[in-house]
């Protein structure tokens, strides 16, 4: 599940390496960021000065809006914020657009995010909860199909950042896509994709998202991402699906390090750490190169008629 990338490797890659690695449910770590951290005024800033001026559990820099939302001051300390994060979003795109060029064609850039709580603990309704295993959908609104693509930093100075997983969507689609809901009856296929007066309403609501009305977007949806929604529901709601070892494992990410995780693929709870910059992008389902297993083809077909792989 675990893939790593060393300052060698990463080197060598082609521009397909690491997006067909991410496609085949890999989570892409490096153990040391390829990305520039921000200056380190700037991470003492992040970690001592927001946590204190928090209105949300997370601060986020909506790029395209050029809109920082989550703090409940303005004036120097959110000037600031706005800099280091759009700065910080600016270098995990130029990496991303080098090292896997034809994946990010076309691609939406989301969210630059500050989390500085300690995810572990914090007792939140389960919708909400990173700590439960899940798999992530309708990242800010619809993504019709559409892959959720997010790169990590661990900013704290010496705790690492622990994960736990699953396996990928198509594992997990074969063993709860019945019991979940979520499959179509056996012999037939779902239509997932919206009809016109669907792709219409998504099309205003993109508009007014790119003017700056930043809950035009959230408020999108498509039957593909009904559905994936009901999958995340399900996951989360179940005891027994998150009691159960069957394919578990843990991660840690130490201080500094970074990883990146098509996270409608591959299946992740956070299980502690605080203090984590998190870009999220939606990558076009037309740039990857084995569309065949994204969750959008799969959710199309029963579980029982696909076919089972050996991971990659």
């Amino acid at each position: 599940m675990l893939e790593t990338f060393d300052a060698s490797r990463l080197k060598s890659a082609g521009p397909s390496t690491l997006s067909d690695a991410l496609e085949h449910g890999r989570i892409v770590y490096f153990p040391e960021s390829p990305v520039p951290l921000p200056a380190p005024e700037d991470i003492t800033f992040l970690r001592e000065e927001l946590p204190t001026r928090m209105k949300r559990k997370n601060v986020s820099l909506y790029p395209e809006a050029m809109r920082l939302v989550g703090l409940d001051s303005g004036g120097d300390i959110a000037e600031r914020t706005h800099r280091i994060l759009g700065e910080h979003s600016r270098r995990v795109t130029d990496f991303l657009s080098r090292t896997m060029p034809g994946f990010v064609k076309d691609w939406s850039i989301g969210t630059s995010s500050f989390r500085p709580l300690q995810e572990r603990g914090r007792k939140l309704k389960p919708h909400a909860s990173n700590e439960l295993i899940h798999v992530d959908a309708g990242a800010y609104g619809a993504t019709h199909g559409d892959r959720i693509l997010r790169f990590f930093i661990n900013l704290h100075p010496t705790e690492e950042r622990r994960w736990a997983t699953r396996g990928t969507f198509e594992e997990l689609y074969h063993r709860y896509g019945d019991t979940a809901g979520v499959a179509p009856p056996p012999g037939s296929e779902r239509p997932l994709s919206p009809g016109v007066a669907g792709r219409m309403y998504s099309s205003l609501l993109r508009g007014a998202s790119h003017l700056g009305l930043r809950m035009a977007r959230v408020i999108d949806t498509s039957p593909y991402d009904r559905v994936m929604r009901r999958f995340h529901n399900f996951m989360k709601d179940t005891p027994e699906f998150q009691a159960s070892r069957e394919g578990y494992e843990e991660f840690g990410f130490p201080p500094f390090s970074a990883w990146m995780v098509l996270t409608d693929t591959v299946s992740h709870a956070c299980l502690s750490g605080q203090y984590a910059l998190v870009d999220t992008f939606l990558i076009r389902l037309s740039s990857c190169r084995l569309p065949e297993i994204a969750p959008f083809h799969l959710l199309q077909q029963a579980p029982a008629q696909l076919p089972h792989r050996e991971a990659a």
